[in-house]
Formats: structure tokens, C-alpha cells, sequence
């Protein structure tokens, strides 16, 4: 069962697929749609308020470094509180990062995540952790926002390459 909106804002995006397949095969779906796109591409943005490919790459780097510390406090803690972060200022570094070392980070991270994640025993899906502004969540939503961030971003990058 996908959580509701509340938990995850991203929970529209996953509909009836498998969380874990979908953080699974991200970092290939990310590494195939930026294949082809030119340097001016990945710095150009489709409106002064949104972000440009290289910008959604690097926030994808560092959510994922995010996600690995929360799904390991998760686990490791009783009842872990999480720490909200504003990503608009973490953003204000992009445009002096390397995307392609944003890109090669996410896709490690990744790789690391959903072996952690695959380890585990069923069991500890269902374990509790804060988050200070959504409120009582398990492990498995945790998983599934990690999910639906990634169909959001990809969606992104996708309409972004076809322009």
C-alpha cells in the first residue's frame, strides 16, 4: 500500500508499481535520458524560477544523501526524528558543482541505498521514525517518497531533454 499524500507528496507519482524497483532502476533512467543532452542544456533553465537539468541532478545528489542518513537512522535508532532540510538553500551552490559529479554521486549513493534497503529484513519496513513537519512515518514510506521523488525529478529531466 502507497501512503497517502500527507506522508509522501509524492505518493501520486509511484501508482501501483514497487518502490523498490523504482529507486532501483533510477540511476540508469537518469544516466540514459542526460546521454544526449549538450553542456548548454544541462545549465539552461525553462523559466528563471525553475530549475535547469545540472540543478535538479545536484539536488538529487544531495537528497540522496539525505535519504541515506534517514534510512539508517530509521533503522538504527528508536523512534528517529529526522531533520528537515530547505533545499531552495542548498541550491544556491549549484552553479559552481560539478553535475557530473552530482550525477556519478546520486548514481553510487543509489546503488549503496538499495543494497541497504535489500538487506533488511521485512520486518523492519514497518519501523517508526518523525518527521517534524509530516508527521509519524515507517521506513517503507520513506522508501516509497524516495520513489515518487525520483518519478517527479525524472518527469522533469524528461520534459527538459525533449526541448
Amino acid at each position: 500500500m502507497i501512503a497517502n499524500e500527507n506522508l509522501n507528496p509524492y505518493a501520486r507519482f509511484i501508482e501501483n508499481r514497487e518502490p523498490v524497483e523504482i529507486i532501483s532502476a533510477t540511476a540508469e533512467s537518469l544516466s540514459q535520458a542526460l546521454a544526449k543532452t549538450s553542456d548548454s542544456q544541462w545549465r539552461q533553465r525553462p523559466r528563471p524560477d525553475k530549475w535547469s537539468l545540472a540543478e535538479i541532478v545536484c539536488h538529487l545528489a544531495d537528497t540522496e544523501i539525505v535519504f541515506a542518513f534517514r534510512l539508517r537512522q530509521t533503522i538504527a535508532e528508536e523512534h528517529h526524528t529526522c531533520q528537515p532540510f530547505d533545499q531552495d538553500k542548498w541550491a544556491r551552490a549549484y552553479s559552481s558543482t560539478d553535475y557530473k559529479d552530482a550525477l556519478e554521486t546520486f548514481i553510487a549513493l543509489r546503488r549503496w541505498n538499495v543494497r541497504f534497503i535489500r538487506a533488511l529484513p521485512e520486518k523492519a519496513l514497518g519501523k517508526p521514525f518523525s518527521h517534524p513537519e509530516r508527521g509519524e512515518m515507517t521506513f517503507s514510506i520513506l522508501v516509497e517518497t524516495m520513489a515518487g521523488h525520483d518519478l517527479n525529478h525524472l518527469a522533469q529531466i524528461e520534459t527538459l531533454t525533449r526541448q
